[in-house]
């Protein structure tokens, strides 16, 4: 496996890729907008912070375009990227910087919503190598953390102590304490456990001047802040001196989300002037923070989750402040607009209170959580529901954390984007606020869908605004413009949780008034008085509607291959459904999650590598200023190289984002007019040279135990390591048409129509075997399809001999062979069009090939409808048992399970219905999530072993090999089989071999003649 904190030694002068070609917006290649001077400047500065820093340094074409935009609306392009390994690395990068000129922007996870993690000259990266958590002590409840370090990892370090870090934002696996102390973060529990800066002792950081600073609470004898070097230790005492009464008057009060502008009040006297609470949710425009002592709060033993039903959004929010007297841990509010009437788990209703409560076990925290539903139902709530099954809970919390990415797509598909992402109004305020901001959005033509921490007035929309013309951005700053006067009407902060950066710096004189924003300003010039920090944000922002993130992409749609229904067919639209949000970088999957997404990025750790990287990379592609090569990009083509076309983001990530489609339309074009590799030719290719070898299989089986294989793989790009697959001696077809003509198949029963893909039929036709004696034995009668349309057929029944076998076209796709797949399906098409219909289902037992005949080939064939037809008669083997044969009885194995589900079937066909069937033939237990890491041709390509091994190891191998010698270890793929077989590991089977096994052995105890044995035959 390839070290998580790698980094890759690309062009080591630290310039871009370069290069010319035609960009993908077809509007002429070149260096877009970059002169040759600054490029060589760029060199320079990458030379010169490469000189003195001991970390990595870049600025390559590809590491920039990563970083140019966060969460928000914006983007900004930088000069180069540093990832310091400790402190030092940050002064000498900051002391590069102040010589030159350079601004410096400190980030961490890059989940901020209002663009204050994007910028111009330097960007320091956090996440690489500041990610330790320096000590933690128990008995003082204090953790000393770097700022790259992931709040879940914080978490669990203090979980075996009874303790948490109380704040806790949505995006806690992957947003950084660096991150939630610049923006001063929040989370669903700061009801019981308040704000970062509620939860933070000390801080050490470094101006842009190189001053070191520990920032605490207290005053020496002389009333001056403690930890600071007298320059500014005087300039602070002074100031806060100087302004006292605007300092007491000038901040709303009763706002326990009070997030916007500088909290300068907390250098009050009677706050205890405290320094740290100051700097916290100043945006890294102060200083760099290095390291912090926060503290932690112990956890209770036990919760239990409320849901309360309203009839609407304005009762649950006037409901939600009434509640606090309870003490909850949480009350987060949400609509149906957003989550839909009936989703699982939620009571009948129009809005719901989602009200966490603790207690010292399970019993407590339930008798209260049922006390405050019984208050709650007094008081106006139409229904409750009570789940107090922590996996119950994990699967409600879930649809309120992948809000923030539902959102960004309303009901009919239109794209909707944050701005006005966490405005905060006293609680109690809440119902009129939403009612008047309901209204102002009529007012402006506008959508979105409001939800939230009810429980301390805080709100998390989406609005569908227009940011791709004129008039829609003009739209986009006159409603800014209104709802921040609304917001200040109301009592309330512009930012309840994100920070202003330049989504809403540009409107605080609406809450603070100009004196007030001028005293900021003298702050900020205390601190940093070269203004390199961060500029641009909080002071002297920048104007809101600048430097939008799709000002550069094209203005239409490109020509493309797939037909992107669900963006209407516009390539760019479908990239930019990465909002941000970065669930793709989620480094462990959680105890008990069936997510997929993203294996790559576990394996290496590198951005680049995860879902949001290559969209980011796709994004700068389709702009054309930093990555000029448009579909002919080498950064693209490297970060897609490692995408293993799990599919996992398609299900797993909140917007939808599909790279595995995206990666095969990027490798048609690339490669469009040019030689592939290797592998393409070999694997792309698999299934006519699997028909062509099918008679020889015997020599070649012979021939793979040999000298030549070596040569053979070498000359196929597959990698050294992996073993070439056994071809089957006899097919699943020559099997299938030798049985018919011995008079063996049953001719009665319900007819389905069995998909015999290239996987099954050549390599393991005991799956296809086992699957037709389960079939027969619940009374379905399975039939072949033919391999040319009927139509052309001069006559029927087929011939028993084995004939070349139709295909879904997966292995053309996933290497991008688009304008092949497509003509394969063409055919397929043709053939079982008039085959399929619904009372005749398509049965797929290899989920990759169900998943590319559910989605690719009804988005390769969008201008055939019969493509539509066949795409939805497709049914996975329990799917098809569930369906035409729900009286049929499975035969009980008694025995646990253990295994992965097929990551393509958990990202497009779901598997409830291999779950119900698996529990009634009484295997127990649950698969992992995650992917097996061969993932078709990936794992065999040269150069993705140790990856494809890495992925293994993530979920799968642990897991079959913790499971007990009896444990029935379930693979439904073919790459999963094959993965488990050459990792040394134990051999995983399909649902169908160890049910058809099962069958043989009863009919072998009944003394059934000419049952037993009909699986393997």
């Amino acid at each position: 496996m390839a070290d998580r904190r790698e980094t890759d030694k690309r062009n080591d002068d630290g310039s871009g890729a370069g290069g010319s070609g035609t960009s993908a917006s077809g509007t002429g290649g070149g260096r877009g907008r970059a002169t040759d001077r600054a490029a060589a400047d760029r060199a320079d500065l990458a030379r010169e912070l490469a000189a003195v820093v001991r970390g990595e340094v870049s600025a390559t074409a590809g590491d920039r375009a990563l970083m140019t935009m966060d969460a928000s609306n914006y983007r900004r392009v930088p000069d180069a990227v540093v990832a310091p390994r400790d402190a030092e690395d940050v002064a000498a990068a900051l002391r590069v910087c102040r010589e030159r000129g350079v601004p410096v922007v400190p980030r961490g996870g890059g989940t901020s919503i209002a663009g204050q993690a994007t910028g111009t000259g330097v960007v320091l990266d956090f996440t690489r190598h500041m990610r330790r958590i320096v000590a933690l002590d128990p008995e003082a409840r204090t953790a000393v953390v770097q700022p790259g370090v992931v709040l879940d990892d914080l978490r669990a370090a203090a979980a075996p102590h009874g303790l948490t870090f109380g704040p806790d934002p949505s995006t806690h696996s992957r947003c950084t304490l660096g991150g939630m102390i610049g923006n001063n973060s929040c989370g669903s529990h700061s009801v019981a456990w308040g704000t970062t800066a509620d939860n933070v002792h000390t801080l050490d950081l470094l101006t842009y001047g190189g001053e070191a600073v520990r920032a605490g609470r207290g005053t020496d004898p002389e009333g001056r802040p403690t930890g600071l070097p007298p320059r500014l230790r005087d300039g602070v005492q002074a100031l806060v001196g100087r302004e006292l009464a605007l300092l007491r008057t000038g901040y709303p009060t009763g706002l326990p989300r009070r997030i916007s502008g500088y909290a300068l009040d907390a250098l009050l006297p009677e706050a205890g002037t405290d320094l740290a609470r100051a700097l916290t949710g100043s945006e890294g425009t102060l200083g760099v923070v290095t390291e912090a002592a926060v503290r932690l709060v112990e956890t209770p033993a036990a919760r239990a989750l409320a849901v309360l039903a309203y009839p609407d959004e304005s009762a649950a929010a006037e409901a939600a402040h009434t509640l606090l007297p309870y003490r909850p841990l949480t009350v987060e509010g949400m609509a149906a607009d957003l989550v839909g009437k009936g989703a699982a788990g939620l009571p009948d209703g129009g809005a719901w209170l989602f009200v966490e409560m603790g207690g010292a076990s399970r019993a407590e925290a339930a008798a209260r959580a049922e006390a405050l539903c019984r208050a709650a139902t007094a008081d106006g709530a139409t229904g409750h529901a009570l789940v107090a099954d922590p996996a119950g809970q994990r699967a409600l919390w879930r649809i309120r954390e992948d809000a923030s990415g539902t959102a960004t797509r309303m009901p009919d598909g239109t794209e909707a984007w944050p701005g006005w992402e966490d405005c905060a109004v006293p609680p109690a305020r809440l119902g009129p606020y939403l009612r008047d901001f309901r209204a102002l959005l009529a007012q402006h033509g506008l959508r979105g869908t409001p939800y939230g921490h009810f429980g301390d007035g805080c709100i998390h929309v989406r609005i569908d605004f227009d940011l791709l013309t004129p008039p829609g951005i003009r739209r986009f700053r006159d409603f800014s413009t209104d709802l921040a006067a609304l917001v200040v009407a109301h009592g309330g902060s512009l930012s309840g949780e994100h920070g202003d950066g330049q989504a809403r710096a540009e409107l605080l004189p609406a809450m603070y008034g100009a004196e007030l924003v001028g005293l900021f300003g003298a702050f900020k010039d205390l601190w940093d008085p070269a203004g390199g920090l961060n500029p641009g944000m909080l002071v002297r922002p920048a104007r809101l509607d600048d430097n939008l993130r799709f000002a550069p992409l094209p203005k239409g749609p490109v020509p493309v291959e797939f037909g992107y229904p669900h963006d209407h067919g516009d390539f760019p639209a479908a990239v930019r459904r990465c909002v941000g949000v970065a669930k793709c970088r989620t480094e462990k999957l959680g105890s008990g999650s069936s997510d997929v997404m993203c294996p790559s990025y576990r394996a290496t750790g590198e951005e680049r590598h995860s879902t949001r990287g290559r969209a980011r990379l796709l994004h700068e592609m389709l702009a054309g200023e930093v990555i000029t090569d448009g579909w002919r990009s080498p950064e693209v083509r490297d970060a897609l190289d490692l995408c293993l076309s799990c599919k996992g983001c398609r299900s797993d990530c909140p917007v939808g984002v599909d790279m595995a489609t995206y990666k095969a339309e990027f490798l048609h074009h690339h490669y469009a007019g040019r030689i592939r590799p290797a592998a393409h030719y070999a694997m792309g290719r698999l299934p006519q040279w699997l028909r062509a070898a099918a008679p020889a299989a015997p020599l070649l089986n012979a021939l793979a135990r040999t000298p030549l294989a070596a040569v053979a793989k070498r000359l196929a790009g597959i990698a050294p390591e992996r073993e070439i697959p056994a071809l089957a001696g006899e097919t699943f077809r020559r099997w299938w048409w030798r049985r018919r003509a011995a008079g063996a198949a049953p001719t009665g029963g319900r007819t389905v129509v069995l998909w015999p893909d290239t996987f099954t039929d050549h390599l393991s036709p005991e799956v296809g075997r086992a699957a037709v004696r389960v079939l027969e034995a619940a009374g379905l009668r399975p039939l072949l399809p033919p391999t040319a349309p009927l139509a052309k057929r001069p006559s029927l029944p087929l011939p028993r001999r084995h004939r070349p076998g139709l295909c879904c076209g997966l292995t053309y796709v996933s290497t991008g062979q688009l304008t092949r797949a497509r003509a394969v399906m063409r055919r397929t098409v043709e053939v079982l069009g008039p085959l399929v219909r619904p009372d005749r289902p398509l049965v797929v037992l290899e989920p990759s090939c169900a998943a590319a005949l559910r989605t690719d080939l009804p988005e390769l064939l969008s201008d055939d409808p019969r493509a539509a037809r066949l795409a939805a008669s497709v049914r996975t083997f329990a799917e098809v048992l569930e369906e035409l044969a729900p009286d049929w009885t499975p035969p009980r194995l008694d025995r646990p399970v253990a295994g992965q589900t097929h990551c393509h079937q958990h990202a497009v066909l779901g598997d409830a219905a291999d779950r119900r069937l698996r529990e009634r033939a009484g295997l127990t237990g649950d698969l992992s999530g995650g992917c097996c890491g061969l993932a078709g041709n990936f794992g065999f390509e040269r150069g993705h072993y140790d990856v494809s091994v890495a992925c293994a190891e993530d979920q799968l191998l642990p897991a079959v090999r913790k499971a007990p010698p009896h444990t029935e270890i379930l693979a439904d793929g073919f790459s999963c089989r094959t993965q488990l077989a050459q990792l040394g590991e134990r051999r995983g089977r399909h649902l169908a071999e160890v049910l058809a096994e099962a069958l043989d052995a009863e009919a072998l105890d009944a003394g059934e003649p000419g049952k037993g044995g009909a699986a393997g035959e």
